[in-house]
């Protein structure tokens, strides 16, 4: 089988939480290629500080971080792991915010750094409660 034909092979009968992780993906993906393209949404959007240096540079890594991580729950989605799911909550139920957080508080760029907390935590929680139906 082709790199190419790997990538666009369907799982059959994928359940709703890896759809949910799917869809994730996209919402990652699409976060991320915002900040690469368009930086400035941080200050137009999250209403924070203007850029003074070369933080501009630094939001589109974190673009590129984001588009990176939409990605893999991309594909980790349509692979219908329930392991991926899993351990997707752990990181955005624990690190995530445990890293955001205190950043934000201590005034890096906190509009932006809690959304992204915030965003985490939610669609982490949304993919544990559809993890435990039973149905």
């Amino acid at each position: 089988m082709s790199f190419v034909n790997d990538l666009v092979e369907k799982t059959a009968n994928l359940s709703t939480v890896s759809k949910y992780s799917t869809m994730n993906g996209f919402i990652y993906l699409g976060a991320g290629l915002a900040l690469i393209v368009w930086p400035g949404v941080v200050q137009t959007i999250f209403m924070d500080a203007a850029f003074v240096g070369h933080e501009a540079g630094l939001f589109r890594v974190v673009g590129m971080t984001a588009a990176v991580i939409g990605w893999l729950y991309l594909f980790g989605g349509r692979s219908g792991g329930r392991a991926f799911v899993a351990a997707s909550v752990i990181d955005r139920l624990v690190i995530v915010p445990g890293v955001l957080v205190p950043l934000a508080i201590s005034g890096v760029f906190p509009h932006v750094l809690l959304a992204f907390a915030a965003l985490d935590v939610s669609l982490a929680i949304g993919a544990l409660v559809l993890r435990n139906r039973k149905t």
